[in-house]
């Protein structure tokens, strides 16, 4: 498909600057379908992973190493033009996904911009120094007669900051920038400020090309809405709609439709696992079914597919339920009303589909009603009943602080995470990201200390 009207990006047009785009307009790229998904899902594994470091806390040192990582593994046994074209093209797909709300528009717009910063610090001079210009920011260069009048105070810039800045400033270019324009910097204490100037050195000018770059796609991200919403025709909108929404609330981890580590888990053993390993968003619905012999398809749907990812067989699965259900509507209607969406949900009767587990990202956007269960108890449950549900879990009082900080922040897999790092008494790095990790991570933390 045709994306935008430019010509093609190569290697030889963009120069110095050729590692970096600023993104100002799509190139005019044949691409087909898969690979707009593709290549969408790819730089989506790359900003996810900085909101997760970013939301953990993660110092500015390891998440520049982590972007390195990470983008490193984007452009992975392409070609430097090839991963500029994926580059571009992954960035403005993105674009079209997160452009259609303001929440998305804040999630991208901060995660974009973290990855620009990242890359442009590891940008040669030459470079940077092109940027500087692509943006046409209007900065010159100190001359070197007013650099002699104020070198004394900038080397003493300098020394109080090694090693972000060089010790000897004989050799650094410094620009003379209105002082509000580079506001963390002066919070910082990083530059030299007079008469409403700030003298920043080269390896100093990303806050003056980030700001940039983050008012230029903020505005573009509003002007692709509208575009979105007015101009795309039927025809393609049709065709690019499902990929776009899907993208927008993806999960790029296992699908668990078939149980990994753990190869069955019997009818005798639930209760023990469904305590020990079962995340509060499962173990709640758990709770509930023995309580009210009863869920709603909802919950239903959330409870049973986890339960076949953990390695609950079909007709233990037919067991569980008709046991559970017999007891408010009669073992009857259960055969009747009931079994034909358990034996759906494994792939036994209808289209025969292998019906996979729900991850966090799709029950965290659901919208659970009146008398429903399913859904996820961070985002979902008031405050009182979240506290009260992880005191019986055996959160502590210390890291109870943590999640709810986490809850109200809306890093509702994060505070799972947390749950999980305060029950286990171990840290789980990759965060939580699917109902059936956590039970697999806890599975293999248990294991471990009884082999011990």
């Amino acid at each position: 498909m045709e994306i935008a009207p430019q010509r093609k990006v190569s290697s030889d047009d963009v120069g110095v600057a050729s590692t970096l785009p600023v993104y100002r307009s799509p190139p005019e790229l044949e691409i087909r379908l898969e690979d707009f998904e593709l290549f969408a899902i790819d730089r989506l594994r790359v900003l996810k992973g900085i909101s997760d470091a970013l939301s953990r806390g993660k110092k500015p040192d390891e998440i520049e190493k982590l972007v390195e990582v990470l983008w490193k593994t984007h452009k992975e046994h392409l070609q430097p033009s090839e991963a500029i074209n994926k580059d571009i093209i992954s960035h403005f797909v993105l674009r079209l996904v997160y452009c259609r709300t303001e929440e998305l528009r804040k999630w991208f717009l901060s995660m974009e911009t973290t990855l620009f910063r990242y890359r442009f610090k590891h940008e040669s001079v030459e470079s940077q120094r092109a940027l500087l210009a692509e943006f046409d920011l209007p900065y010159k260069a100190v001359s070197n007669a007013e650099f002699e009048s104020v070198k004394e105070k900038l080397s003493q810039v300098a020394r109080s900051l090694r090693p972000h800045l060089p010790s000897s400033t004989t050799d650094v270019v410094f620009y003379k920038v209105p002082f509000e324009e580079v506001p963390e910097l002066v919070a910082g204490r990083r530059v030299y400020v007079h008469k409403g100037y700030a003298y920043v050195a080269m390896n100093q000018v990303v806050s003056l090309v980030v700001t940039q770059f983050r008012s230029n796609l903020s505005k573009a991200l509003i002007l692709t809405n509208r575009k979105w919403a007015s101009t795309i025709c039927d025809k393609e909108k049709n065709r690019l709609t499902p990929i776009v929404e899907t993208l927008a609330t993806s999960y790029l981890g296992p699908d668990y439709s078939e149980p990994k580590e753990f190869a069955e888990i019997s009818l005798k053993d639930l209760d023990q696992v469904a305590n020990n390993s079962f995340p509060l968003c499962m173990r709640h619905l758990f709770e509930k079914l023995r309580e009210d012999h009863h869920l709603k398809h909802g919950g239903r749907m959330q409870l049973g597919l986890f339960l076949k990812g953990v390695g609950l067989k079909l007709d233990d699965a037919l067991a569980f339920w008709k046991s559970e259900f017999s007891k408010k509507v009669g073992p009857e209607r259960f055969d009747k009303e009931y079994a034909y969406s358990i034996r759906h949900n494994y792939g036994k009767e209808g289209k025969r589909v292998d019906y996979t587990p729900y991850s966090c990202q799709k029950i965290i956007s659901c919208t659970p009603g009146v008398g429903d269960h399913h859904g996820c108890p961070y985002r979902h449950f008031s405050e009182e009943n979240l506290r009260a549900a992880l005191n019986k879990m055996g959160v502590s009082s210390r890291y109870m602080t943590d999640v709810m900080d986490k809850v109200r922040n809306r890093h509702y897999q994060l505070a799972c995470t947390l749950t999980f790092e305060a029950i286990h008494g171990s840290p789980c790095d990759s965060g939580i990201n699917h109902p059936n990790q956590y039970f697999s991570d806890s599975q293999k933390i248990l294991q471990a200390k009884v082999e011990i």
